[in-house]
């Protein structure tokens, strides 16, 4: 066939009466331009092409291909199935952690991301039929409040039964309070505990301080220079000029204190700010992340190693949270009439006095612990946090709490606890979500204070507080009664276990 006949070829195949997209001939291996071709269409037959080499070929125009690209676009990976999305997740073309958002639809990547996983457990372990993931519920639940906010790859949501404690009149209010927990004997008790204080006229609890903490470390080029830091930092015009730079990074942000310590050329910075009410780690690792950009400005020698140097101290035992505080600092007591002890609790006030020194006084100095010199208020703090939307994991420290009992002149029993590092928030974290917020609601706490911020998480500090009061009351109780196992056996284990 001769150049003049394929000149039909060209504007049928491309259709480009003349452009630099290159068309091999079918012949002899000869290749022509386009614009070549439509030139030829006017010469002789007997005319010879130019013949090019490979060095020769011009790429196709990018508009070319981005019109070519442009019209196979793939369909939005809403309307592919469920099948075809495994597997394009299978061949890496779809993250499975980004399913929510390509889908745009958090359900439906929950349900998929469920058939991956029992898939793949299906494949590890021939029992199938007991690795089915029936049993964790994942219906009939916004997980658009999840997203981005709460967890991430998720494949459902754990049921925790919640129970609630009281009324406990704290400060002359009465309160109910919420408690998520799987342990039996826990809510019970505690109620114990909280009808005992109401009846002998209320618990009295107070926050003593408030500050949530954030303590980054920076290494300087030699103990001079770090001392240097230190001695700058503690000069008070020095610190109103930090906290201009930290308090502009929130409105609720409010610094109070940096404490500087130093090992070596390390120096620790343990920075102490108000966050309203929220729990307040965001608010401060804000105002501490620009804060330490000031200081690189005046100490360029400075290098930051860490936005938090584990002296803060965050979801771990440290004697600094024990002895300066972190989130609230709470105190509660109450009075026991001596006739509710023997008729409520079944004991007596003597045998309460002298259990809790030699079992959270002595027992828990010979142990070496730290913040641990009370009978279980960890149970009590993690059942609340649950409930409410609280980083379960803080309460290491927020369980901090030392319990004293003493016999009164007429008789009666004194009973109080100490923690001083309460961390909790009625705003952010999982304090939004539905169940949670619900149960902040039923103390008259949920969201922030209309009036004065920071309100509402005190007045959570203060119920946690007086609630661990009510829990430690009600166990001790029991322990010296000699009644602990009796009532572990009828509500902590069902009835056919053995």
């Amino acid at each position: 066939m001769s150049v003049r006949g394929l000149t039909p070829l060209f504007k049928w195949g491309f259709g480009l009466r003349r452009s630099n997209y290159l068309v091999p001939l079918m012949s002899n291996n000869i290749v022509v331009s386009g614009e070549e071709a439509v030139a030829q269409h006017n010469q002789p037959t007997f005319a010879r092409p130019k013949v090019l080499s490979h060095k020769d070929v011009i790429a196709p125009p990018p508009a070319l291909i981005k019109e070519e690209f442009d019209s196979k676009k793939k369909r939005p990976l809403s309307e592919v199935d469920d099948n075809e999305i495994i597997q394009l997740v299978d061949e890496g073309k779809v993250l499975p952690y980004r399913l929510e958002q390509d889908l745009k639809d958090c359900s439906r990547a929950v349900n998929i991301r469920r058939k991956m996983l029992e898939r793949t457990l299906s494949k590890e372990d021939q029992r199938a039929e007991n690795l089915s993931l029936g049993d964790l519920p994942h219906q009939s639940y916004d997980y658009s409040k999840v997203l981005d906010a709460c967890c991430e790859n998720v494949i459902g949501y754990i049921p925790v039964p919640v129970g609630v404690a009281g009324p406990l009149s704290i400060n002359g209010e009465t309160v109910h309070i919420p408690m998520a927990t799987t342990e039996g004997c826990l809510v019970a008790s505690t109620h114990r505990g909280c009808k005992a204080i109401s009846q002998s006229g209320g618990a009295t609890s107070f926050v003593l301080s408030s500050g949530m903490t954030r303590a980054p470390v920076v290494c300087m080029p030699s103990v001079s220079r770090a001392v240097d830091l230190k001695r700058w930092i503690e000069q008070p015009l020095n610190f109103a000029r930090i906290s201009e730079e930290f308090n502009e990074t929130s409105r609720f942000a409010k610094l109070k204190s940096i404490k500087v310590v130093l090992a070596g050329k390390r120096v620790y910075l343990r920075f102490s700010s108000l966050t309203g009410d929220a729990m307040g780690m965001n608010i401060v690792g804000k105002g501490v992340e620009q804060t330490l950009q000031y200081l690189l400005e005046i100490f360029p020698d400075m290098k930051v190693l860490s936005l938090s140097g584990n002296y803060c101290t965050d979801k771990k035992p440290s004697s600094v949270n024990w002895t300066e505080g972190r989130g609230r600092s709470v105190v509660a007591d109450a009075v026991i009439k001596k006739d509710i002890v023997e008729r409520v609790l079944k004991t007596s006030v003597d045998d309460l006095v002298e259990l809790n020194t030699s079992k959270n006084l002595i027992g828990s100095a010979m142990a070496g612990s730290i913040g641990g010199y009370n009978a279980h208020a960890a149970n009590i703090v993690t059942a609340i946090f649950l409930a409410t939307g609280q980083d379960v994991a803080q309460n290491v420290e927020s369980s901090n709490c030392i319990t004293t009992m003493d016999r009164t002149d007429d008789g009666d029993l004194y009973i109080s606890v100490t923690m001083p590092s309460i961390e909790v928030g009625t705003v952010g974290g999982g304090t939004f979500l539905p169940a949670q917020s619900s149960c902040l609601n039923i103390m008259k706490i949920k969201g922030p204070s209309p009036s004065t911020p920071g309100e509402h998480a005190d007045q959570l500090a203060k119920i946690v507080c007086a609630t661990v009061l009510a829990g430690e009351l009600s166990l001790m109780s029991a322990l010296a009664a000699g009644h602990l196992m009796k009532s572990h056996l009828k509500y902590n284990r069902k009835s056919s276990d053995s």
